[in-house]
């Protein structure tokens, strides 16, 4: 039999990224105003077009990026070529506005929501050009607290441009080969220098070695060192970190190599194969100081906060492009001798609808903490609402990561064997989307940072508090008698909520499960948030809203984390000494380094 004979597999349709959504249309109608809504919603329709017809056929394009260090002549020369496919797609996002938007504010307090509900209609077609994008957007948002007047005349108007041709791009150096995400054992040294009628600030010269160094072909980058006059591999690292803008392709320096920097080699990754990301030699590499001496940490983290929400949209976004696949492919895939389809099949369509509740659950949490962060830029958030941004921020990066890889496998297994191939784009995404438990801090990274952000001003956990009760509180008196077990289960853990946190200071265990806790938490009370609008409102996705919020308190994470914690809280010492055992062995785990 030739291939063009017997059973053919109708394809499955193409969905509109943003039209065939089942969360994001509705989640925006309650949280941008009517003329803001409008306009987005207009704009998102065009985006979702141009993606499906232009971007989405550039995927076999995507290749991983080439290094040549040495030309003919045996002269160094370290050209980076990136795929046609990356370049056309960067493009794109540079022709759209990426992150323009955001800083223009033409929508006011709703920029940020404006700007991240496109990226997470583009995340599933753009091959994770979000890794630079959000680099980019951190180092925008740096120069526009802390950067010299030059420096915002000279660079910030480039990163406005939306002409491909003269927009400039940025990476972050943070990694170097002691620490991973621990920065306090850099060795880059920083000296300074004569000021050049060229420098745009405070000038050094730096020298060291990037370990990780995404985003490779941008014009600049931002990068931690230490100032002084100590060789740049020190034994016992003496001055604090300080923030420094690199030019690599700006300015009098046409290529990094002008500037004294090598690219030792690109890395060879499980995913992300378009972003091209390399180890990086710095020897007598000229560098502007960004912020306060001293203070690098302090001021590279408003960049942070930046890219682990990108990190975050990342997440969701691709999930939710595996999740259309799966469910337009339940709409042509028959089975049972071709009577039914799987959009027929009970047991099928309560899987695709776990993962969907998944989704609707990652969205609203995270495009909370997107609303909030679009206040705070515009000095219209409260100090509530600051706090609860500074708890959410680490917390939907390290839960995102977690759970949204395990949707996407869910959703590549309602294909069978189709979903495994290549060609679905589905592995891509899993991929790709697998960096951002480590990127920007792993989850345990993040979980640290969110019982350190408790530590800092335990006023924020009250603040927190307040709001979820608040949320309760609004409940309509028609929902609250068909809620009675989610609602008090919710409020339970909200109650439980400070005395969890302040165990961590006495259990080394706790932090990760209260992270995956909190985020269920949250996640819970913005699903509530939406079901009370939606009922207030005779929504007609009201009974839907309602369900998806009872599901995911009464059947989710909420109480399974925790249990987990309540089995840690008990002899934690005794449980850790039993990890190790586990782990290394009786002999190896007694062992002392």
């Amino acid at each position: 039999m030739r291939v063009e004979e017997g059973f053919q597999q109708p394809p499955y349709p193409t969905e509109h990224p943003y039209a065939a959504d089942p969360v994001l249309p509705g989640l925006l109608k309650r949280i941008v105003p009517p003329a803001v809504r409008s306009a987005l919603e207009v704009d998102l329709m065009r985006l979702g077009d141009r993606l499906v017809n232009e971007i989405r056929p550039l995927a076999p394009l995507v290749h991983p990026a080439t290094l040549t260090q040495y030309n003919e002549f045996g002269q160094r020369v370290d050209r980076l070529h990136t795929s046609e496919g990356w370049r056309k797609i960067e493009h794109f996002a540079i022709s759209e506005g990426y992150n323009a938007i955001a800083y223009e504010r033409e929508q006011g307090e709703h920029s940020r929501i404006f700007q991240f509900a496109r990226a997470l209609v583009m995340t599933g077609d753009s091959h994770v050009l979000i890794c630079p994008m959000g680099m980019t957007d951190g180092t925008m948002r740096l120069i526009e607290l802390y950067g010299t007047d030059m420096m915002k005349a000279d660079i910030f108007p480039r990163f406005l441009s939306r002409d491909p041709a003269t927009a400039y791009m940025s990476g972050q150096w943070m990694t170097e080969r002691p620490g991973g995400s621990d920065v306090s054992l850099t060795e880059t040294m920083a000296v300074p220098t004569e000021r050049l009628p060229t420098d745009l600030g405070e000038p050094y010269i730096l020298n060291g070695f990037k370990w990780f160094s995404s985003a490779a072909e941008g014009n600049m980058a931002v990068a931690l060192a230490r100032v002084g006059p100590e060789p740049f591999f020190p034994a016992v690292p003496r001055a604090p970190l300080s923030l420094f803008l690199v030019p690599l392709r700006l300015g009098p320096y046409p290529t990094p190599l002008s500037n004294g920097v090598r690219m030792h080699r690109l890395k060879n990754k499980f995913g992300t194969h378009g972003v091209p990301t390399a180890e990086l030699e710095l020897n007598g590499t000229r560098a502007w100081r960004i912020g306060p001496e001293g203070a690098g940490v302090k001021t590279i983290a408003a960049m942070l906060n930046i890219t682990r929400v990108h990190s975050s949209v990342h997440c969701v976004g691709s999930l939710a492009r595996c999740l259309a696949i799966a469910r337009a492919y339940a709409g042509v895939r028959a089975i049972d001798g071709g009577r039914k389809l799987l959009r027929e099949v009970p047991l099928h369509v309560a899987i695709l609808a776990e993962v969907t509740l998944l989704y609707r659950a990652l969205a609203h949490v995270v495009f909370g903490a997107v609303g909030l962060l679009g206040k705070s830029e515009c000095g219209t958030a409260s100090v509530e609402e600051e706090a609860r941004l500074r708890l959410l921020t680490p917390a939907i990066k390290g839960y995102t990561a977690l759970r949204a890889s395990e949707g996407m496998e869910e959703a590549m297994t309602a294909l069978g064997g189709l979903g495994y191939m290549e060609e679905t784009g589905i592995g891509r995404l899993i991929r790709d989307a697998m960096v951002e438990k480590i990127w920007e801090g792993t989850v345990t990274v993040c979980a640290l940072d969110l019982i350190r952000a408790t530590t800092k001003d335990p006023k924020v956990v009250q603040y927190y508090v307040q709001w979820a009760q608040s949320i309760i509180a609004a409940v309509p008196p028609e929902l609250k008698g068909r809620l009675v077990k989610a609602l008090d289960t919710l409020a339970a853990s909200i109650h439980k909520l400070p005395e969890l946190f302040a165990a961590t200071r006495a259990n080394p265990l706790l932090p990760r499960l209260i992270l995956n806790h909190f985020a269920a938490l949250s996640c819970g009370l913005y699903l509530l948030e939406h079901a009370n609008w939606s009922c207030k409102r005779s929504e007609p996705t009201c009974e839907e809203d309602v369900e998806a919020f009872r599901r995911w308190v009464c059947e989710g994470d909420l109480t399974k984390t925790e249990v987990e914690i309540e089995s840690v809280k008990k002899e934690h010492r005794a449980r850790a000494e039993l990890n190790s055992r586990l782990v290394f062995g009786a002999a190896a785990a007694s062992a002392k380094l």
